[in-house]
């Protein structure tokens, strides 16, 4: 469990947020600073030109790879379509009839979009180990909502069906709650990285131009789904882990709420990379309640509506933040 120190002045809140915040978050040092000042569409466009220099893995990489990036604290694999599984990793993959069976290396934003190109083929931001069974299910239907799912996994963990997201009636594949921020991250990430070539890419979440790059009803969903669904440690740790074997980042993780700075309400605030603020509301305890949500001390939401006796569960030894008072970090 993590050590908790509870702040009642914003004053010291403020303070020590500075002090760990000066050189960019999660250890990036000065690896956006050519994108500070820049606002909306071209902040879109600078960190493009930041995030698209990387090394180019080979296909059959990913399943070493997957080791590092993809391992839950068990060492098994961190399957993101499977409620069920419990696979070891291996260094190839298997046939699969029924989930369960195998994993598999899983694009989630489908290849077929680009026309299997290079380096957007084994880009490891979007590639991720699944169930076999349901990433063949998943197909390269868009991602998505349904409230009437032709199929669902075990467990009810992914659906796939007709849409029920305004805008959009083709069929959708409906990831788990738990990682619909993750994915919508991911999207943020392949149409900025790839700033330069998504106009050519064929999707229905795709408006083939370079801004916004992603449909309205599609950048509405995944806007919400960020928010509903914060960077989690998962998150945090994996982008660290491909930054080691790729060289490059996701902004998106490393700066919760970057997608209203570059396409929601905050396009017309300059982007300050070690001066960042989430504009999120930080909550802080100076009473006892049992349910809270719970932040990193530099604003970052890690949990939300957790029971407080279990509020830092697994959570790395630091500075957390929990409780009722409201104060927004500037």
């Amino acid at each position: 469990m993590g050590k908790i120190r509870l702040f009642i002045t914003l004053g010291t809140l403020l303070l020590t947020a500075a002090r760990m915040s000066a050189q960019g978050p999660n250890g990036t040092g000065k690896y956006y600073e050519t994108a500070d000042g820049a606002k909306g569409r071209e902040l879109k466009t600078a960190l493009s030109e930041i995030i698209k220099v990387h090394d180019e893995l080979g296909y059959g990489d990913l399943w070493e790879a997957f080791k590092t990036t993809d391992a839950r604290d068990d060492g098994r694999v961190w399957d993101m379509y499977s409620g069920i599984t419990d696979y070891e990793f291996v260094t190839s993959g298997t046939n699969y009839k029924v989930e369960g069976d195998c994993y598999n290396r899983e694009h989630s934003m489908p290849k077929s979009w680009f026309d299997d190109e290079r380096p957007m083929y084994t880009d490891l931001v979007h590639l991720i180990p699944t169930d076999g069974y349901v990433n063949g299910r998943r197909s390269n239907y868009p991602f998505g909502e349904t409230d009437e799912p032709t199929y669902t996994s075990s467990g009810g963990f992914c659906k796939l069906g007709p849409s029920s997201v305004d805008g959009y009636k083709g069929t959708v594949f409906e990831p788990n709650d738990e990682y619909k921020g993750d994915f919508a991250r991911i999207y943020f990430y392949m149409v900025t990285c790839y700033e330069d070539k998504v106009s050519t890419w064929e999707s229905d979440m795709l408006a083939g131009n370079a801004y916004p790059a992603l449909t309205q009803w599609a950048l509405d969903m995944l806007m919400r789904w960020a928010e509903e669904d914060p960077v989690s440690k998962k998150e945090t740790d994996r982008n660290n882990a491909v930054n080691a074997l790729q060289g490059n980042r996701n902004p998106y993780v490393d700066y919760p709420g970057l997608e209203q700075y570059v396409w929601g309400d905050k396009q017309d605030v300059a982007f300050s990379y070690d001066n960042y603020s989430t504009g999120i509301t930080v909550t802080v305890a100076d009473t006892d309640i049992p349910i809270a949500d719970v932040y990193t001390i530099t604003g970052v939401k890690v949990r939300s509506g957790v029971s407080r006796s279990k509020a830092t569960d697994g959570l790395k030894q630091g500075v957390y933040i929990i409780g009722n008072k409201k104060y927004v970090v500037k």
